[in-house]
């Protein structure tokens, strides 16, 4: 199931109905490919840094079990 969802995954628009609102009366749309990856990116910072520390958690865990034996 969730492979069949990600090969079937639609581009989705990170944008609120507000921001749309005002982004979509603009002509060519640079603007709001912009706000897009702007939005994304924000949205990405958190799960980089859940996983860093995670990762740092797992090497010292392992670190300290490679010392016990």
């Amino acid at each position: 199931m969730f492979v069949l969802l990600v090969l079937v995954s639609l581009p989705a628009d990170a944008q609120c109905a507000m921001c749309r609102a005002v982004l979509e009366s603009e002509e060519g749309g640079a603007a709001a490919k912009g706000i897009n990856n702007g939005i994304l990116y924000l949205m990405l910072i958190p799960y980089v840094l859940i996983g860093g520390i995670g990762y740092a958690i797992y090497r010292m865990r392992q670190k300290a079990k490679a010392e016990d034996n």
